[in-house]
């Protein structure tokens, strides 16, 4: 973490990615911040207040990941289970907050990628920027993959999967090509209100039809492979950290950033408890994954019905962050970026288009992907939600971030509580990390040798 000189990188490089922090950020640190003085710019980036940056994280968040909780609980227990899903929503908030407050420190970062070359220098940016999409698009396919499922239920498997996929791909594009985070709020909020309430209906549906002679306990004994299974659910149910330095550059008064934090952690984590726990009571541990399709059919298919615009609007959501971080990266400080060009505007649309047919192709043509995701998220998410955030508070440290201004080793000894902290955040994020891969890896095995993987354009449920 040493700090570079001025002879070691050129002087737009410093200015981007100096080592050292900044004094705390304010609103009106324009200049400073990835897409500069917007005062005379056709496109302004910088409009988001933090309840719309608190929407489009929960939106981000809160989507199919929430379906798979009750099954979660039901492998480990009641107890546990509810242990589990609120500890980690306290520590997701304790890491955002880490993150928020390297972007103070550092307005110019617009990505994993900028703070990796802080951190670690050329190799840790291009490594962090290439996880960073990757998980994008990773993710991206899973919305795609529900939004087919979704479909393929309404319709009682009308046509081939293959085609529903393709439906919501196309349909992708269109919502993510707006250049900017402001002009998805609106429909945002939709998708915010979309799992809220296909989530309520999918409670009242599992309340009012309990399944007969259902098996709920408050602890279940499983081994350690069968248990860290389940843990990965409400684990990647946290797992929007690497979107939030794009999101905070583009609001108002980055300052506000953890307002939004707290309002995301605080629905996230009351919603997951209630929905799983109502789910696991009435259901049962023959819950299914995702709880949907526990339900009754008509009951199942009005709460897919109303999730259906979530899961589109978080994929779309996921593809223009992915476009947006090329984009900024190849035309910063380009009137490419703010300007209506034809240039700007051909290359946006076309990383929009790119994007979501990579995340269309991995989501229909790798017949493991529903396994490979459970790695990438692994090694990405683990990294990206806990792992990260310890790392920026010891750089923040050995700079004399905290009160004492110490530096250096000094900064650490003096500050033993953040510095321990820190430590942890790494700690865990290496076990997830491992034992998430060592978990995924051994259930592709099993299912090659079951017979369960299925061949690439394959029309399930025909």
């Amino acid at each position: 973490m040493g700090k570079k000189s001025s002879s070691d990188i050129s002087a737009p490089t410093e200015e981007l990615y100096s080592a050292e922090p900044t004094s705390r950020l304010t609103a009106v640190d324009a200049a400073e911040q990835p897409f500069g003085d917007e005062a005379s710019h056709d496109i302004k980036y910088r409009t988001l207040s933090w309840p719309m940056t608190a929407g489009i994280m929960i939106s981000e968040i809160v989507s199919n990941g929430t379906l798979s909780l009750p099954q979660s609980i039901a492998v480990v227990g009641l107890v546990p289970g509810i242990i589990l899903i609120v500890f980690l929503g306290v520590f997701a908030l304790f890491t955002a907050w880490q993150l928020i407050e390297f972007k103070k420190r550092f307005p110019n970062v617009h990505s994993m990628g900028d703070a990796g070359m802080i951190l670690f220098g050329p190799i840790g940016r291009e490594v962090l920027l290439a996880g960073t999409i990757i998980f994008a698009i990773a993710a991206t396919s899973g919305q795609l993959l529900a939004g087919q499922l979704a479909l393929s239920f309404l319709s009682d498997n009308a046509i081939c999967s293959v085609y529903f996929v393709l439906i919501f791909a196309v349909a992708s594009v269109f919502v993510a090509v707006p250049r900017t985070m402001g002009n998805l709020r609106f429909l945002t909020a939709i998708s915010c209100l979309s799992i809220l309430v296909a989530g309520i209906i999918g409670m009242v549906g599992a309340g009012v039809n309990p399944v007969p002679g259902r098996v709920v306990k408050a602890v279940v004994h499983n081994d350690f492979y069968t248990a860290f299974l389940s843990i990965t659910s409400p684990v990647f149910s946290y797992a929007g950290h690497f979107l939030f330095f794009v999101l905070i550059s583009e609001m108002r008064n980055p300052n506000d950033a953890m307002k939004a934090a707290w309002a995301l952690q605080g629905f996230a984590t009351v919603f997951y408890v209630v929905f799983a726990i109502v789910m696991y009571v009435y259901i049962g541990d023959q819950v299914q994954s995702p709880a949907f399709g526990s339900l009754p059919k008509v009951w199942g298919k009005i709460a897919y019905g109303l999730a259906l615009p979530n899961f589109l609007i978080c994929g779309a959501v996921y593809v223009h962050v992915a476009a947006k971080i090329i984009f900024t990266r190849v035309f910063r400080k380009s009137r490419h970026l703010h300007s209506h060009t034809v240039v700007g505007w051909g290359f946006w649309v076309g990383l929009v288009f790119i994007t979501t047919a990579i995340a269309f192709i991995l989501a229909v043509a790798v017949p493991v992907f529903s396994y490979l995701i459970g790695v990438i998220a692994s090694v990405f998410a683990s990294w990206y939600t806990f792992g990260l955030g310890g790392f920026f508070i010891l750089h923040l440290l050995w700079y004399g971030w905290a009160r004492s201004k110490a530096t250096g080793i000094d900064g650490w000894r003096q500050n033993p509580i953040q510095t321990t902290l820190a430590f942890l955040c790494i700690i865990a994020a290496l076990f997830i990390c491992v034992a998430g891969t060592y978990v995924t890896i051994k259930l592709i095995a099993d299912a090659y040798s079951s017979g369960l993987i299925g061949t690439p354009f394959q029309c399930a449920g025909q």
